[in-house]
């Protein structure tokens, strides 16, 4: 059985995690999934923040997002939603979409609107995107230094190097990720 982890829309609007995880979603190492709804929301609060990006780009990003992740969108979720608990209920979208997926993880930096005691009976937990790459690092450190440098080498508008990268995926919140890629790569991440 696949290791399958649900993406929430906070993990997938900083553009530089966003193309970070959906990389990494095409490893084999797990099975990543969200929902439109999940898209909906990051992708609207995108264009609420930077009113400088044409929505027909998003669109695209979102397709591409879409094309790049075999399998990725989850459905069938929505007669869950009003039967689950959470802190804030504009999340119990998530934890459906988690469930019907038969997903083990929620990746979230809003680890508080996921409480364990609230995921628990359902067999899911909620880890913040850099304990997630952290475990990767642990399972497969050559793949995911390998996405690291791929990403760094796919940015041409500016070109960023691998320390660039680095550098901004710490300032997203992956700091322990970070160290331990920098120390993996050595010289390429100076």
């Amino acid at each position: 059985m696949a290791f399958v982890v649900v993406y929430d829309a906070c993990v997938l609007y900083p553009a530089p995690l966003r193309d970070l995880l959906v990389r990494l979603a095409r490893t084999g190492l797990f099975r990543a999934q969200w929902t439109e709804l999940i898209l909906d929301e990051c992708f609207r609060n995108i264009l609420a923040n930077r009113p400088d990006l044409r929505p027909e780009a998003l669109v695209r990003t979102r397709e591409l997002m879409i094309k790049a992740v075999p399998d990725c969108l989850v459905t069938g979720h929505e007669s869950l939603i009003d039967g689950l608990d959470l802190p804030d209920p504009d999340d119990r979208h998530v934890l459906a979409a988690a469930i019907r997926a038969a997903a083990q993880v929620i990746i979230t930096a809003n680890l508080a609107d996921f409480p364990a005691d609230k995921l628990k009976s359902y067999g899911v937990e909620a880890i913040h995107p850099d304990d997630f790459v952290l475990d990767l690092l642990d399972l497969a450190p050559g793949a995911v230094a390998s996405v690291v440098v791929d990403q760094a080498a796919g940015l041409k508008n500016p070109p960023r190097t691998i320390a660039d990268l680095l550098d901004t995926l710490r300032e997203q919140g992956l700091v322990r990720s970070v160290a331990k890629l920098r120390e993996l790569l050595g010289t390429l991440a100076d």
